[in-house]
């Protein structure tokens, strides 16, 4: 078989090769570049820090609040704030420190309000008008600013001798008022006479 002949068989296959060069070339331009990852679309932590402690305090100087927890990590890229066991203290002169405890918690973005997740309790001491205090629910939502702590999920509350349990809460330290939101049971047990 002559050359001349050989090109005659391959002819009608080239432009069947060049067609597929050019879909494979057209194919490779729209892909998008493999290069690094864009680091907005990650949720790394761009600080840790163990044992963590903060206080903030008010216009005379004395703690307002405080919070620790045993590891707490930033997340740039949506400003948030995670916290192993964190334990928070809200102090008001006059009234009872109210701590509170959980497994994990969180703070918003701009700071002002604190969350706090599984197995949390909450303690109110005890003053000259009212017993302790103690509260256990999987959330909580604090505003230390306001003095404000709430929750919309089940809650036991047990004061002295008795106890409340309801869904939902919302404790205004300020107004030093108690507000349960809906399915209230209470047990009293009267003091002895």
């Amino acid at each position: 078989m002559s050359l001349a002949s050989r090109a005659r068989h391959w002819l009608p296959v080239l432009p069947l090769l060049g067609l597929l060069g050019g879909t494979y070339w057209l194919n490779q331009q729209v892909q998008p570049d493999p290069g690094k990852p864009d680091s907005k679309k990650r949720h790394d932590p761009d600080a840790i820090v163990e044992s963590f402690s903060a206080v903030q305090l008010n216009e005379q100087g004395l703690p307002r609040f405080t919070i620790t927890a045993k590891t707490m990590r930033h997340f740039p890229d949506d400003d948030s704030t995670t916290l192993d066991t964190p334990r928070i203290t809200i102090l008001s002169p006059g009234q009872p420190a109210i701590h509170s405890v959980a497994k994990r918690g969180a703070i918003s973005g701009n700071g002002d309000e604190v969350f706090m997740y599984d197995a949390v309790e909450v303690l109110r001491g005890a003053s000259a008008q009212r017993d302790e205090l103690r509260v256990h629910t999987e959330y909580l939502r604090i505003v230390p600013d306001r003095n404000l702590v709430s929750t919309d999920r089940d809650v036991s509350i047990v004061e002295g001798r008795n106890t409340l349990r309801a869904t939902g809460l919302e404790i205004d330290n300020n107004a030093h008022t108690i507000k349960l939101l809906s399915s209230v049971r209470s047990e009293y047990v009267p003091g002895k006479k």
